[in-house]
């Protein structure tokens, strides 16, 4: 779109205020306004908010962010988003219409259909939507829409705490953050930590829980198209993303739950997918990746057993040749780790049963973990905390405080003190092979120089 052309087709809207003067009961427009102009004026989070959605912020980038916005051929008079944003650098503009929901509100349905209409009949290129609902990426959505109502308009969403994550991320990281910017951003956070603000993190599964929990466990099976099964699922996505942003914010480094290509392009074959699983397993699994970790943190909620698992699997050092040097070499890592509940697994070639002993009993006999087959070496070590919550598991709210407080504890215990194992560099042959070649050389090169002419 042209740049002038955003311009003629909006009959009002005000700049995003900071500071709104707004009434007490406009707890959601007070929130989007100070959302929306702390993008328009701190960069580098613009820059991490827009390139979530592909946007690229450019130092020549302008961004200007507007309020209660209202187009000049509106039909329906609901039809007011809550805002807008403009990126335009040179030429080139883009535009998304912005809607929001505080609290407990969830996004509507039929309100997002209308705001992509509009955004298309006003040449908007996409609609952003901001909930305290979260999903695994902002390419995907909480609401499903029909793949028809999306030619030539884009959707997004963003849930206020990845929001909030985003900018306690770069005031915990960003050194070039300008002090008036870095003020601005504090403030910012500071305003949506608290609890008056209506951002929530996700913290109850879905009511259906609780019934999924006890048709287990008094040995039922569970349908994978059937509606507490997908909405149990839905939920287990939701905290997964929330997982992340907790992660994320405990160590300063961001945090993502590992999902296949397919996965990534097609929510809908994600939630198929969990769903079958969970019906057949009887689990809920997930894999983060931390940077710079030894290895990815996996999680797995056994709906039978009631039970939290977190792990880290590392590959056995190659350069140790027996058994007692490769345990030795993991138990040196964890010897400053609170060994309760702590296991290990070894993890053995070809068709081998892995051996498991927990890590106190490793760290007093580091044989308990060999094998009946005194020839065989492990090629991989599992570390793992197994926490079984019992009554807690089947409480929609406590299964999930249970929840985090398990993950950021095993990696606190355990996570952060593996290393994963890096080859030595090679190295030349020994000196007496090295001497005997040089001899040979120098012989033939003497040779050579006797059977030369004399001048």
């Amino acid at each position: 779109m042209a740049v002038a052309d955003i311009k003629t087709v909006m009959k009002s809207g005000a700049r995003a205020r900071l500071i709104p003067v707004l009434a007490d009961t406009s707890k959601e427009n007070r929130a989007t306004s100070v959302f929306l102009a702390c993008l328009g004026v701190v960069d580098e989070f613009a820059k991490a908010m827009l390139a979530s959605i592909g946007q690229r912020v450019g130092k020549r980038t302008k961004v200007d962010c507007y309020t209660e916005v209202v187009f000049q051929d509106l039909e329906n008079k609901r039809d007011r988003p809550d805002g807008l944003i403009v990126l335009t650098t040179g030429s080139r503009q883009w535009s998304a219409l912005v809607e929001s929901k505080i609290g407990k509100a969830a996004l509507d349905a039929e309100q997002v259909l209308r705001y992509l209409a509009l955004a298309k009949a006003n040449g908007i290129d996409g609609v952003i939507t901001l909930s305290n609902q979260f999903v695994a990426l902002p390419t995907h959505h909480p609401i499903k829409i029909p793949k028809n109502k999306l030619r030539g308009v884009e959707l997004y969403h963003w849930s206020w705490m990845f929001m909030l994550t985003q900018a306690i991320l770069l005031l915990r990281v960003e050194e070039t953050l300008e002090v008036d910017q870095a003020y601005i951003l504090e403030e910012m956070a500071r305003y949506f930590r608290h609890e008056s603000s209506g951002i929530r993190p996700f913290d109850q599964m879905n009511p259906e829980w609780k019934e999924v929990v006890l048709h287990v466990k008094s040995g039922g099976t569970l349908a994978r198209g059937s509606l507490e099964v997908e909405t149990t699922v839905g939920g287990w996505h939701q905290e997964q993303r929330d997982l992340c942003l907790i992660l994320t914010r405990r160590l300063a480094t961001p945090v993502s739950a590992r999902l296949s290509r397919l996965h990534r392009s097609n929510p809908g074959q994600r939630l198929k997918d969990d769903s079958e699983r969970l019906a057949t397993e009887k689990k809920l699994t997930v894999t983060f990746d931390i940077p710079d970790a030894a290895a990815p943190l996996d999680v797995a909620v056994d709906i039978a057993r009631r039970t939290i698992a977190c792990s880290m699997s590392l590959s056995a050092p190659k350069d140790r040749k027996t058994t007692k040097a490769r345990v030795n070499w993991l138990l040196r890592q964890l010897r400053q780790a609170d060994p309760s509940n702590v296991f290990i697994e070894s993890h053995w070639p070809g068709r081998a049963m892995a051996t498991q002993t927990s890590l106190q009993e490793a760290s007093e006999d580091p044989m308990s973990l060999a094998h009946e087959n005194g020839h065989l070496v492990p090629g991989r070590f599992k570390v793992s905390i197994v926490k079984d919550i019992a009554g807690r598991f089947s409480g929609s709210r406590t299964f999930i405080e249970e929840l985090e407080r398990a993950v950021p504890d095993f990696y606190e215990r355990i996570g952060e003190h593996l290393q994963k194992w890096v080859p030595p560099p090679p190295k030349i042959e020994g000196p007496k092979l090295r001497d005997a070649d040089d001899a040979d050389t120098d012989e033939n090169l003497s040779e050579a120089q006797d059977a030369i002419p004399q001048a």
